[in-house]
């Protein structure tokens, strides 16, 4: 499938109703609470957005995402991890989806406006950090040139779409969770071996439940 015609059935299909926290669910780590529950507690999260960025690339013949590597360095509870570009909302974003943007192109440098948005997903509550992060989905017409922040980024991990879909690909792994202050056995992906577990891959769990949708 082209990739215009894959964005815009995508497009498409993020307008409808999303899977939401049931598909979410099958990667989460410590079994926690819908996002609209820990809302309803009052416990007066963070926001945060991130963003799935999606772009054709010739030399793979499929559609990518890139995800990033946190720099071991980083202050705060995911230093080190797998997830998407993103961070927290600032008093200078216009919304979410401008936090989306802006720290896609501080984290691996790619001009936001080269990004069009087509959609979101469902909000996700991140208790250790007390984030609600909110997924929005772009696309590049054209395969970026990264330039990672070293300070925040240690890698980057161009994913194809196809890697996501394949049930191989989804396993467990032994993890130390700061929040359970032990190490568990949690579901991940394993995508040639870089395990993505925890909030992004909750994303990811519902992100490929969409895609699935398209015919």
């Amino acid at each position: 499938m082209k990739f215009d015609e894959f964005a815009a059935k995508l497009t498409f299909e993020l307008k409808k109703e999303l899977p939401g926290f049931s598909v979410q669910n099958r990667m989460d780590p410590i079994g926690r609470k819908s996002a609209n529950e820990y809302l309803n507690a009052n416990s007066s999260p963070k926001k945060s957005a991130v963003m799935i960025l999606l772009y054709p690339n010739v030399n793979v013949s499929d559609i990518q995402i890139v995800l990033i590597v946190r720099s071991e360095n980083e202050k705060g509870n995911h230093s080190g991890q797998i997830s998407f570009p993103g961070g927290g909302f600032d008093e200078t974003d216009l919304d979410l989806s401008a936090t989306a943007l802006r720290e896609t192109e501080e984290e691996i440098g790619v001009d936001r406006r080269t990004i069009k948005i087509i959609g979101a997903l469902s909000s996700l509550y991140i208790p250790v950090s007390n984030y609600i992060v909110y997924p929005f989905v772009g696309i590049c017409n054209h395969k970026p040139v990264f330039q990672k922040n070293i300070l925040e980024v240690d890698d980057l991990l161009e994913v194809e779409i196809k890697e996501l879909l394949l049930e191989k690909n989804k396993t467990s792994s032994d993890i130390f969770l700061k929040l359970m202050n032990r190490t568990m056995n949690v579901p991940c992906y394993n995508i040639r071996g870089k395990i993505i577990w925890g909030a992004t891959a909750m994303i990811i769990s519902e992100f490929t439940e969409v895609i699935r949708r398209i015919k």
